[in-house]
């Protein structure tokens, strides 16, 4: 049984998720504010985070934020039910996975739960079967314990920068195009949302490059996208 804690404050909907996600085999927890949500977020361990972002009592994005503050990387899929609200979602500050806008299908979002369970799945299996270090030069991952350091100091990424490292330093030398991208991290194409990858690759710039007008990590491959650099023992 997988575990999911909804933070929504619309019972009805509660009530219709709760009954298509038995189907799946999961078991739902609902918080229908934001303060108790935050509080079982941190008490309790989830599989999946359901969280709305219009609350009676605290922003959903401000909830989100607090989230992966406190180093929990659960998946977190948001509901919005603005259309600008959705920039914000998928943009970098808040940590987010995914994001539906209401209303929706209830088809289409347990297709959308199933996806991130199932990412979740194959993550874990490929972090356990790589649990050893990957290292370039200077820099080091540990995917087991998510932790990335440069010339020894530890080095503070949101999930999402965390996965594109990661991505990257598992293949180096493959150019990868925003598309591909935004796949493999964010698990599905969110068309037109390129520059959210842009946006992502410009921070992780930021916190591993010394010279940013010339980056020696993340490369830039001239019309297709980005690559990590090959290692050639240097």
């Amino acid at each position: 049984m997988k575990k999911i804690l909804m933070i929504e404050d619309d019972v009805s909907i509660v009530e219709l998720v709760n009954i298509h996600l038995k189907d799946i085999h999961c078991e739902m927890t609902a918080a229908h504010n934001g303060k108790d949500g935050l509080d079982l977020a941190g008490k309790n361990k989830y599989d999946l985070i359901i969280l709305d972002i219009m609350l009676p009592d605290k922003d959903g994005i401000e909830i989100c934020r607090e989230i992966r503050m406190n180093k929990n990387f659960t998946p977190i899929m948001m509901l919005t039910a603005r259309a600008e609200e959705i920039d914000k979602i998928i943009g970098l500050e808040t940590g987010a996975d995914d994001y539906l806008t209401k209303p929706f299908s209830l088809r289409e979002f347990i297709a959308r739960v199933k996806a991130i369970l199932r990412r979740v799945e194959i993550d874990t299996q490929q972090k356990e079967k790589s649990g050893e270090l990957i290292s370039t030069g200077d820099l080091c991952i540990d995917p087991e314990k998510r932790k990335v350091t440069l010339k020894g100091e530890k080095i503070e990424l949101t999930p999402k920068e965390f996965d594109l490292l990661y991505l990257f330093m598992c293949n180096p030398g493959k150019s990868y195009s925003r598309e591909a991208l935004l796949n493999s991290v964010w698990g599905y194409e969110f068309s037109g949302y390129e520059h959210t990858v842009n946006s992502h690759i410009n921070r992780l710039r930021t916190k591993i490059e010394s010279d940013l007008s010339n980056p020696h990590y993340i490369l830039t491959t001239w019309g297709v996208g980005y690559r990590f650099k090959e290692d050639h023992g240097h």
